[in-house]
């Protein structure tokens, strides 16, 4: 895949890369999770939010909604599925990643989408960027086959577990999980039951 830079033009679509927030204290703390040999995604992590980053994102990025900062580690270079929320997610970088990003608007009448129109971005180590809650996403993938660590933050709850029964033939068949619509590969892993519109390519960074 053609891989471009969040620093790039080619990025404002699809979020921006985050300014005047003091990241370190975050990114130390984050630089002491595992790194594992498939991907985890950790919703909150006490760890890194008692950190004084956590109180920043929250007062500026997310104008002093309550969030959860947790993260998303692991080895990956595939797509394997894409998900949005109502509302934007911080990715914070301690390692190189790549994201590979599509736009909600493009979601066909039924639900599908061709992974085709999907761009790859390099997130450098050390940099945050907002994802906008338009911008189709997925876990992170690793740069040369090296591990990543990118800190998640999202308002608090996202990603809990659903109270009530969800499906039917709307966008509700999409709900996994609270704040979280999902869209999956036939290739991409995902367990049983869960929608699979994606067309084209599971893509793949490394190809």
């Amino acid at each position: 895949m053609k891989l471009h830079s969040v620093h790039s033009e080619a990025f404002a679509p699809y979020g921006k890369v985050l300014a005047g927030i003091d990241l370190a204290p975050l990114l130390e703390a984050l630089a002491q999770t595992p790194v594992t040999e498939g991907v985890v995604y950790e919703a909150s992590v006490p760890a890194l939010e008692a950190t004084a980053s956590k109180e920043a994102l929250q007062t500026v990025a997310f104008g002093e909604l309550p969030i959860q900062v947790g993260y998303c580690n692991g080895h990956n270079h595939l797509l394997n599925a894409v998900e949005y929320h109502r509302c934007s997610e911080l990715n914070i970088a301690a390692t190189d990643a790549i994201l590979i990003l599509g736009r909600q608007q493009d979601i066909e009448a039924d639900f599908t989408y061709d992974t085709a129109k999907m761009e790859a971005f390099l997130l450098p180590a050390g940099t945050g960027v907002e994802i906008y809650g338009t911008t189709l996403h997925y876990a992170p993938c690793g740069v040369d086959g090296k591990g990543f660590q990118v800190a998640i933050v999202l308002p608090a709850g996202t990603n809990g577990p659903l109270q009530a029964a969800h499906g039917g033939e709307g966008e509700d068949k999409l709900l996994t999980a609270n704040n979280k619509w999902l869209i999956g590969h036939a290739e991409g892993g995902l367990p049983e039951g869960s929608f699979l519109g994606l067309k084209g390519a599971n893509l793949d960074t490394e190809a």
